[in-house]
């Protein structure tokens, strides 16, 4: 299935548009509040629940690029991660939202393949995320 979605006209425009997102910050945040939106409106719950997780996740990572706090990601990384996100929030795209439970299963494929494509990137920002959160005491 991931290799139709990847090869899909809705992916190649959602690449397309992920390289001018990414140059822009108010583009990113604009973008980051629209998944959002649609995560909020699904409301993932069970089995999706990890899902959810995972585009908070990239969604946390997309933040932190754009705000300038991190910018450690390769340039390769992001663009892939707004292109995924992208085609998230498209209501047409390989399997339509529209379709009961079936509609999100493509945008849950291609989450699970981003994240385990981009497994050391991810865990580079979380080794980030947690040091940057700790408070130093001593």
């Amino acid at each position: 299935m991931i290799s139709r979605i990847l090869e899909s006209i809705f992916f190649r425009k959602a690449t397309g548009k992920a390289g001018r997102y990414a140059r822009n910050s108010s583009r990113l945040f604009e973008l980051v509040r629209d998944v959002i939106g649609k995560l909020q409106t699904i409301g993932f719950k069970g089995n999706l629940a990890e899902f959810q997780s995972s585009v908070q996740l990239l969604l946390r990572m997309v933040k932190a690029y754009a705000s300038g706090e991190y910018r450690q990601l390769p340039w390769k990384s992001l663009v892939s991660i707004v292109a995924v996100l992208i085609y998230f929030v498209s209501p047409i795209d390989l399997i339509p939202d529209f379709l009961p439970v079936i509609g999100i299963t493509d945008d849950v494929a291609l989450v699970v393949w981003l994240i385990k494509t981009l497994g050391d990137d991810i865990a580079k920002f979380a080794d980030w995320e947690k040091a940057s959160k700790t408070i130093n005491i001593g």
